[in-house]
């Protein structure tokens, strides 16, 4: 007897109702956004990943994108709830290509892919567990799909071939049949939640930048960071004292190198692993007086910790009723979904760092590993799942300090080991251990396509030329950081690249008005600050089959898979960054469509094909749009403060003419929220003989204006 689809839905033996289907939930969508959608499949539990995150979506960047219709046709969606589970199917077309999935560090082709979304530290494999297993995709066809779960999500993201689906693959022989694969083709993104239900978004493009855009600003809108974020860290070694740590900031003035804030590693802290989140008092006896002294210097303090609280903590004894069953390190685990848990854990932070002037955090462990973290059968007073608390953990501290500073109406910038989907407004800058050169760069373009940041730190080299060739691609992200908590490696430790890393380290100082513009741009617009050349316009790479292991010969079971472009990346609007790795002379690069420029030379450099490029060790290959504009100040030391006016050099590229807005505030409050900030236009046209002008417009009356002496340099010409 043969059951034939949905036709027979159960059969009676021995008296035993089997159900080999469910009943189909409804899919029906309602617009929640301007091109944002909503479905609610079964009985979604809380927290889910929004929940967690407290965000509220940016409004009126969603309203400035416009509406749009709903991407994908509702009854091509599916939804049952069996068995305590939500079982999730997605069309997918021929050719179609999808994104996202989380921090990935591998692959930026998603399709084909079986992923298990689980927060923790990266192990290697682009298997789902990550610092940021963000369950947001994205399609090449120009939408977005993200589940709105803290659950451990499987994904099967076009593996599995459905019976019913009406592009079902025949059976072939393999015995005679060439074309018999052991992967035949699926047309379906399917997820299986282990809850009840589950909430459903989709947003609208119609590119995929616009859809990510829109992912972006419903999760609160990207994060803007402090000027001084945007500067040059080192984070000293472990058990540096206050006097070492002055001492090191006055090296990086004496030898001209830029700083702008200094990391103290585990031992600013009495006890580490578990902490204590107070001050030694031996390495560090006037904590005050130190965070004084290094801000007149130019320098803030950011500071490590983990949430796993010691017994010699002050905050222990009111902690622990809110704690769950295991422990970290012999450190309790603060349950984070109770307000009295948070407010205890406030006050600490508050009382003991922020108060006197600290400016930010490093949190670290948030994300796993499974042999010290607390397991899943832990129990939290809440009522809260140990699954759903790992899913969300690294969102809810970045949810509390965030909302402290905010109460002192300070913006800050740190570094954080584990998020989510909802964390795009959160000032955090995700790292790890891993230490793959060109996975750190594979990462920074996967990034883009969920709402998170990553630095591609520096730690240690082995030679001058991993050295260099790693600072000149932390210049170009999120965070421009040397992570010397073990290594005490400094900028100047290779004296042999020594000048070429301290121009490197000023050339980011001298972009900071460009790049302030662009986060700015990702706080009110949603666009991903650095990306994948997936979504910038222009951008095709021709399928070009390559082989997933061996030959066919070798391996029958190695399949055909597309070429990825994961070591070139767009940082900002205009400029496209192909680094090179030890051992490089040279690359090839896949420009755009349209004319490109060399950053340096303002030479042309081509036109929507693939160059080969030999800069020499002193460089890291940079491209530039034909008609951008660049605004840069000159090379400092430290990031403008608050009030302190810079000079501009405005650099135009190629022969079009172009315009381009500047956004200015004070670089350190959020003031901008109440309207304290301006735009201001800078424009390039041509004449009839190809001769290039530039203006500035005007600061508005009452608007913040740090703008000091503009100079135009036309780079193409």
């Amino acid at each position: 007897m043969i059951l034939h689809k949905r036709i027979l839905t159960s059969a009676v033996f021995f008296g035993i109702v089997f159900s080999p289907y469910t009943q189909a939930q409804n899919t029906r969508f309602t617009k929640v956004a301007p091109g944002v959608w909503k479905c609610v499949i079964g009985n979604p539990d809380k927290p889910d990943l929004y929940s967690a995150a407290g965000i509220k979506p940016a409004g009126e960047g969603l309203t400035r994108l416009g509406d749009a219709e709903i991407p994908l046709r509702e009854e091509d969606i599916k939804a049952d709830v069996l068995n305590g589970k939500t079982l999730l199917s997605f069309p997918l077309m021929r050719g179609e290509q999808i994104f996202g999935f989380g921090l990935n560090f591998r692959t930026v082709h998603q399709r084909g892919r079986i992923l298990n979304l689980h927060v923790d530290h990266y192990g290697g494999t682009d298997n789902g567990r990550t610092h940021a297993p963000v369950p947001f995709y994205v399609s090449d066809r120009g939408y977005g799909v993200f589940i709105n779960s803290s659950r451990y999500l499987t994904v099967y993201a076009g593996t599995g071939v459905r019976k019913d689906s009406p592009e079902a693959p025949g059976e072939r022989d393999r015995n005679t049949d060439k074309r018999w694969t052991s992967r035949p083709y699926s047309d379906a993104v399917e997820v299986v939640i282990p809850a009840e239900g589950a909430e459903i978004y989709l947003f609208s493009g119609p590119t995929p930048m616009e859809a990510v855009r829109r992912f972006n600003l419903f999760s609160g809108g990207g994060c803007l960071p402090p000027r001084w974020g945007l500067g040059f860290t080192q984070r000293v070694p472990t058990l540096y004292t206050s006097r070492q740590a002055e001492e090191e900031a006055d090296l990086f003035g004496e030898k001209g190198f830029p700083l702008d804030f200094i990391g103290l590693e585990p031992g600013w802290q009495s006890r580490a692993y578990p902490c204590t989140l107070e001050w030694d008092s031996t390495r560090f006896p006037d904590p005050a007086g130190f965070v004084k002294r290094m801000k007149e210097k130019g320098v803030h303090v950011n500071l490590w910790t983990n949430p796993y609280i010691s017994s010699h903590s002050p905050a222990y004894n009111k902690i622990l009723p809110y704690t769950g069953t295991h422990t970290v390190w012999g450190g309790v685990v603060p349950d984070l979904t109770l307000p009295d848990a948070r407010r205890i854990i406030s006050d600490q932070l508050e009382r003991s760092q922020i108060n006197i002037g600290i400016s930010g955090y490093k949190i670290d462990e948030c994300d796993g590993y499974d042999y010290w973290l607390w397991p899943d059968a832990a129990k939290f007073p809440s009522g809260t799942s140990a699954e759903q608390m790992r899913q969300t953990y690294g969102l809810m501290l970045q949810d509390l300090t965030t909302h402290l500073y905010r109460q002192q109406n300070m913006r800050t910038y740190g570094l954080v080991r584990a998020s989510n989907g909802g964390g795009a407004s959160f000032p955090y800058v995700i790292y790890n251990d891993y230490y793959s050169h060109e996975d750190f760069i594979t990462a920074l373009i996967n990034s883009g396509f969920c709402g998170v940041l990553w630095t591609p730190e520096v730690r240690s080299s082995k030679t001058s030329e991993e050295w260099l060739r790693r600072m000149q691609t932390v210049i170009f992200s999120p965070m421009a950081m040397i992570n010397a908590w073990s290594s005490g490696t400094k900028p100047w430790s290779f004296p042999e690249v020594e000048k070429e890393v301290r121009d490197i380290a000023l050339l980011r100082m001298q972009l900071l008005p460009y790049f302030y513009t662009e986060f700015a741009r990702y706080h009110f617009d949603g666009i991903p600050p650095f990306r994948g050349m997936n979504l910038e316009p222009g951008f095709t790479m021709k399928a070009k089959s390559e082989l997933r292991s061996g030959s066919l010969e070798d391996n029958p079971y190695s399949e055909a898979i597309l070429k990825e472009i994961k070591d070139q990346y767009m940082a900002g609007e205009y400029l496209l960054v192909a680094p090179l790795f030890t051992g490089q002379t040279s690359r090839e690069v896949v420009l755009p469509k349209g004319r490109w420029y060399d950053f340096y030379s303002g030479e042309y450099a081509g036109d929507g094909e693939v160059i080969k490029v030999a800069p020499g060790p002193e460089k890291i290959p940079v491209f530039v749009k034909d008609g951008a504009i660049i605004p840069m100040m000159p090379p400092a030391l430290h990031a403008p403060a608050p009030g302190e006016k810079f000079d501009l050099e405005i650099r135009h590229y190629g022969k079009k003419s172009g315009a381009y807005k500047l956004y200015d505030d004070d670089g350190e409050t959020f003031d901008y929220e109440k309207g304290e900030y301006s735009w201001r236009t800078i424009t390039v046209t041509a004449d009839k003989k190809g001769k290039l002008t530039g203006t500035l417009s005007k600061a508005e009356k009452s608007k913040p204006d740090n703008v000091g002496k503009v100079t135009w340099r036309f780079m193409s010409q």
